[in-house]
């Protein structure tokens, strides 16, 4: 199947960069197309201040390290999927020395544990991608606040959450007193991310940016792609969103949260891949299952809902 549905366009070095300012490049992160990203984020969200970091792994890392100091509680509770305990090879003990828990929802308030953060990632990508309501989200929120913790928000995907959550970014990064952003998943640039919050929690974040290896000479590159993702992705979010609204009903799924929904199928995953081939992209296993991700972007909006009907009944007649 050689039409693509999930995923996104393709681009070039040059399309990934975006136009390039005759300014000064940044120097280890400071001014520059580095600092004017900066000063947008913090924009966006609402924050005093926001800070460029390399990876979102180290954003991640710095945030919960400042918070253990201030807090002086090295016990960071997240959800059992949370990306820190699946995906960091036990970066938070062995480099920090903090004590991930594995704190369902629903036990949030009642944990034995005297957690010092509540780490919240919106949406659960590995449920699905799937978003709280509001009022789940903020009941969250409090009470965490209510045995004395702070809550740090992984908004890995966050820009694309307001839809579904009802709500702009300044009020969803308000509930939070950290917020990590991410500028390669889904606008699509090069490569980093964004720690945003108080000036002093911003200033702290800095010291142990340099300290964990993210203090780079220059980073105007991932910068600059990152701003023509904000210029030119971020607009076009909630038409993939509700496109995706689209999609899932044409395949017979449920309706999704965001522009991504995940697909579980019986079956080889190498085999559903051979088959789908530029149609849905790569499966991987899963437990019994094989798995995918869709992506609804700019690709996926030049679909119908009949085409994208037509091409998932001759999918499933090929596995």
């Amino acid at each position: 199947m050689n039409r693509q549905l999930s995923g996104t366009r393709k681009k070039t070095l040059l399309e990934r960069l975006g136009p390039v300012p005759d300014v000064d490049p940044d120097r280890y992160g400071d001014g520059g197309p580095v600092g004017a990203l900066e000063t947008r984020v913090a924009q966006l969200l609402g924050t005093e201040a926001a800070l460029f970091v390399p990876t979102g792994t180290m954003a991640q890392q710095i945030a919960l390290r400042c918070w253990a100091d201030r807090t002086h509680n090295p016990i960071v509770a997240m959800h059992p999927q949370a990306h820190p305990l699946n995906h960091e090879d036990d970066a938070l003990t062995v480099l920090s020395g903090l004590r991930p828990i594995k704190v369902a929802n629903s036990e949030v308030a009642t944990c034995p544990e005297p957690y010092g953060t509540l780490l919240l990632e919106v949406p659960d990508r590995e449920a699905g991608f799937v978003l709280p309501t509001w009022d789940e989200l903020t009941s969250l929120v409090d009470a965490a606040r209510e045995r004395d913790a702070v809550v740090h928000l992984d908004g890995a995907r966050l820009w694309e959450s307001t839809f579904g959550l009802g709500k702009p970014l300044p009020e969803i990064a308000g509930l939070f007193d950290s917020v990590y952003v991410s500028f390669y998943k889904s606008l699509e640039g090069i490569s980093g991310a964004a720690l945003a919050g108080t000036q002093d929690f911003v200033d702290q974040a800095r010291v142990w940016r340099h300290r964990y290896g993210g203090m780079l000479f220059q980073q105007w590159p991932a910068a600059l792609s990152a701003l023509h993702g904000l210029d030119t992705v971020l607009p076009r979010l909630g038409t993939y969103v509700e496109h995706a609204k689209v999609v899932a009903s044409a395949m017979g799924l449920p309706e999704p949260h965001t522009h991504q929904f995940a697909l579980h199928l019986p079956g080889d995953p190498k085999r559903l891949t051979e088959v789908s081939g530029k149609f849905l992209g790569n499966f991987w296993r899963d437990g019994m299952l094989a798995k995918n991700e869709i992506t609804v972007a700019e690709p996926a909006l030049e679909w119908t809902a009949d085409e994208v009907r037509e091409a998932w009944a001759e999918f499933q007649s090929l596995i």
